[in-house]
């Protein structure tokens, strides 16, 4: 189950994208979410995707 609330969010998808997605891309393909939507969310929150370390930061 895919948190809802942000912070649990922000936990739960750097923690998916370090040990089993090689992207932003790959972990919303296989998990059926939206990129927009998840990149909103942790904006939110002041995080942002790094594609060079595969996190938010």
């Amino acid at each position: 189950m895919i948190p809802k609330d942000p912070v649990m969010l922000l936990s739960y998808v750097n923690t998916q994208l370090r040990d089993y997605y090689e992207s932003l891309e790959a972990l919303c393909t296989c998990r059926g979410m939206k990129k927009n939507e998840l990149v909103e969310k942790m904006a939110a929150i002041d995080y942002y995707y790094d594609e060079k370390t595969n996190q938010f930061v």
